[in-house]
């Protein structure tokens, strides 16, 4: 081969790899135009979700929105009995799940994580976090409401910490799955035994993570509707007797959103706001609270 024919090679090549590069460069152009472009679309209805949320939500907070029960249309009163209702059985069911939740993932993770059972207790957390609510809203209407022949708070609690549970499962075991096994073997060595390891080792490591999996929760649940309709159904009045119908936030926006009357409308985007603003205090207090010092 010629010297000139070995120029030409390389300047062949060297032409082919430009060419290359500079395909994969508009590739790359395109698809971060695209990406860009879709998060613009979703920030877009976001903010304006928000703004709708605050402009309207702001005109309903008051104090009476606090003290006053479901007032009748069109005359003034609050959603104190909502409130109330809602706080109660997100509390108690984030009480309920929750431990069931963190045990399960430690179990899956750390104790037992190719079995037989494993991979069916993997399988039906996939289904319950997938499952619709309203699923699980009429399993415990056929379970617990119409065994008993009555709505409760009690179906409700159980309703929702069905909800709970495998958003927990699920992080909590990815999250002790991406702590590094060398922390796990360091206190193997100083003859730590397991018990010990995952609660103060492998638990703190991954508190972080175990903390933003139970917000999630509690996010998701603070805004169901469709189970409390068949579970805890509402209730006008102010009630703290658990074996009876509640009122709940969700519920009580629903039933006003639909009405005619300006005064409950106006009460149902102040609980959406309130909603909102609970759920993003929680999400700002868990990162203040587990940051690293």
């Amino acid at each position: 081969m010629t010297t000139s024919q070995r120029l030409i090679s390389k300047d062949d090549v060297t032409l082919a790899r430009q060419s290359r590069y500079n395909s994969r460069k508009r590739v790359n152009q395109i698809a971060l135009t695209l990406s860009l472009a879709a998060m613009v679309f979703g920030l877009f209805w976001l903010a304006w979700i928000l703004w709708e949320t605050v402009r309207l939500g702001i005109g309903g907070m008051s104090l009476t929105l606090f003290t006053d029960m479901t007032p009748p249309p069109n005359e003034a009163g609050g959603i104190s009995n909502a409130i109330f209702g809602s706080l109660v059985m997100v509390l108690l069911a984030t009480f309920v799940g929750t431990p069931i939740g963190i045990m399960a993932g430690i179990y899956l993770a750390e104790y037992d994580m190719r079995s037989w059972l494993a991979s069916a207790t993997r399988f039906v957390n996939d289904i319950l976090l997938s499952a619709p609510s309203i699923v699980i809203g009429l399993f415990i209407y056929a379970v617990v409401v119409a065994r008993f022949r009555s709505f409760s708070a009690y179906a409700g609690i159980l309703a929702l910490a069905l909800i709970v549970i495998p958003v927990v499962i699920r992080t909590t075991e990815n999250m002790l799955i991406l702590v590094p096994a060398s922390l796990r073997e360091a206190a193997y060595a100083l003859g730590a035994p397991k018990w010990r390891v995952i609660t103060m080792v492998t638990l703190r490591a991954a508190r972080a993570g175990v903390i933003t999996g139970i917000l999630l929760a509690v996010a998701r649940i603070a805004g169901e509707t469709a189970p409390l309709l068949f579970t805890a159904l509402n209730n006008q009045f102010w009630n703290s007797d658990l074996s009876k119908p509640i009122a709940s936030l969700p519920v009580t926006i629903f039933k006003f959103a639909m009405s005619p009357y300006e005064n409950w409308q106006q009460l149902a985007w102040a609980g959406v706001f309130l909603i909102t603003v609970a759920v993003l205090g929680l999400n700002i207090l868990a990162r203040v609270l587990t940051r690293q010092k």
